[in-house]
Parts: C-alpha cells; structure tokens; sequence
C-alpha cells in the first residue's frame, strides 16, 4: 500500500470517554480523519448519519461483507460495525492520520492486515464502578443495555495487553494529553519508512 499514512486505533469500553478524545484530536492534530464506522444500530437524538457512524440495515450491510466492503467487521450488542476498506486505503494513500473508533474484535483483524501502520491504544476508566457512572450519566441507553455494555467491558479488558498503549482516563486533559502525544507520534513510526531506500538516498546527497 502507497502512501506514509497511519492507523491509529482507539479502542475501550463504551463509556470511557472515546469520542471525547477523538474529537479533540481531530482539532488539533493537522491531516488527521476519523474513519466513520457504518452501523446497524438505532441512530440516537444527538447523532448524525455520515458523521458520528453510516447508519444502514443488516440487509445492505451482509451485502457489504460478501462484496468485501469493509477492512473489518463485529458483531456488538447484537448489532454490526464494520470499517470501509476504500476509506482508509485513500486516507493513507493521502498521507493521513487515520483514527479508528473500533472494538477489541474488529482490532484483531485490522492488525492481521495492516499491522506495520497500527499504532493502538486502550483507553479505559479507572475502575468498572465509574465505568458505570459514566454510562449512567449519558441517559442514553436502557438498564438493561447498559448491563450489556458493563458485561462486554468485562471482556474487552481482557484484550488490554494486546495493545501498545494503555491510557485511564480519570482526568480528561491528562489522557487527552498522552493521546495526543502517542498520535503525533503515529505518523513518524520508522515501519511507514522504506529504510533502506532511505538510507540510499541519504548517502547519495553527499556524491
């Protein structure tokens, strides 16, 4: 794949303050994107289509999988999220940074295909309780969803380890702090390099 873009992957329980973050980086972080994920799940008030996610049906979306629409595709909370494949390989063909809102599923995958551009990080709360606040806070989502989503954390924490950085996000600016250090990082990963060429060139400038 052409170009010096890169992944970087957010990934965290949902409540942990992901798209707080995401927001702030695209604002200050100069040829960033966020990669709009497509979903199948009801759009809520404060939402808009093509910006927040792609809102569809599982119809079109199983028709999406067959054609090999997405870079990577999960089932959460009985919905699907899925990230168009075209979308990134033009970002990064662009040169961008390329920020993904994505679960510790759809990360596996991404990381089986395009492991040299992924920088990744595990954004969390300090403890399952203000996980729970948090999630309580919004106002947004049933009891019983938010039982789901407290039960998926569960299980998504156990992918911590696979990332390459962790962040609690107890204090806002702290975390969005070390995001954006780590993101400003992303795109000078000497994997996006081709070394040797490099180092060819370099040594030709002194002939």
């Amino acid at each position: 794949m052409k170009g010096k873009g890169a992944l970087l992957v957010i990934s965290g329980p949902s409540g942990a303050g992901k798209s707080s973050i995401i927001r702030e980086l695209l604002k200050q972080i100069p040829n960033s994107v966020f990669s709009v994920s497509t979903t199948t799940r009801q759009m809520r008030e404060d939402e808009i289509d093509g910006v927040n996610y792609h809102f569809t049906d599982k119809k079109r979306f199983k028709k999406e999988i067959k054609e090999g629409a997405f870079l990577e595709w999960a089932n959460v909370h009985g919905n699907f999220y899925g990230t168009s494949l075209k979308q990134i390989v033009k970002s990064l063909g662009e040169g961008k940074l390329v920020i993904l809102d994505i679960d510790v599923q759809g990360y596996m995958l991404v990381k089986k295909r395009l492991k040299r551009r992924i920088t990744s990080i595990f954004l969390t709360t300090k403890n399952m309780d203000e996980l729970k606040k948090r999630l309580l806070s919004r106002q947004s989502d049933s009891e019983e969803d938010i039982e789901k989503r407290l039960k998926n954390a569960i299980a998504e924490m156990a992918y911590m380890r696979r990332y390459r950085y962790l962040i609690i996000n107890d204090d806002f600016k702290i975390a969005l702090a070390q995001t954006l250090n780590i993101a400003r990082a992303a795109l000078n990963r000497r994997s996006l390099i081709n070394a040797d060429k490099f180092i060819q060139d370099w040594i030709k400038s002194a002939e």
